[in-house]
């Protein structure tokens, strides 16, 4: 498969890259400076016309951007702007967004972004920009599938396992809810060789 992942240097692009890679996919990392694995080119996630012509002839697109702090006010436009491209490419685009959408477990008429336990104060923002983002992406007509990780992601060790979940968070007995994003980068790689049924889906342990 020919797999363009954008925002390829991040925490969830660069081991996309690898993964994909790994597996003998032919991996373009739409940043200015590749990962290991992958063919850089440059590409400005808002240029619809440019990330269109780089979507050409893929199979598949991993939109793995995230604002910085303080730009969460961005996320809904760069969505949007990477599905125009995906659309106007007839490209499938897989999205990696956040955890806030999903409903707490238990709780289906609490959505993890109204819970503390899961979203303190300090990431609402970003919490907020991650459920708007969806909304987004069910607005719009491109071919789409939308990744929510579980409440804690952060690097740590390739296991090759998760779970695999609907819109629901997925939680351990314990009550915690987290994935490396090496199993993260697994699970997208896996969804792109083979497509499940859901639009929205979640993984973890």
């Amino acid at each position: 498969m020919r797999i363009i992942v954008v925002g390829a240097a991040g925490m969830v692009g660069s081991r996309v890259v690898g993964e994909a890679a790994g597996r003998g996919h032919d991996v373009v990392a739409v940043h200015r400076k590749a990962p290991p694995g992958g063919t850089a080119v440059e590409g400005d996630a808002l240029d619809v016309d440019r990330m269109g012509a780089i979507f050409a002839g893929a199979d598949a697109v991993v939109a793995a951007t995230r604002p910085a702090p303080g730009h969460e006010h961005t996320a809904v436009p760069t969505t949007t702007a990477l599905l125009d491209a995906a659309a106007a490419a007839g490209t499938r685009v897989l999205v990696v967004g956040g955890a806030a959408p999903l409903r707490v477990p238990g709780h289906p008429d609490l959505l993890v972004l109204d819970s503390p336990r899961y979203v303190p104060a300090r990431y609402r923002a970003i919490a907020a920009a991650s459920a708007a983002q969806l909304e987004a992406c069910r607005a719009h007509p491109a071919d789409w599938v939308y990744l929510s990780p579980p409440a804690l992601l952060e690097p740590g060790r390739r296991t090759g396992e998760y779970r695999r979940g609907t819109t629901a968070l997925l939680v351990r007995p314990d009550g915690t809810s987290l994935i490396s994003a090496e199993d993260l980068a697994v699970a997208v790689v896996d969804e792109l060789e083979k497509p499940g049924d859901d639009d929205h889906f979640t993984v973890g342990y």
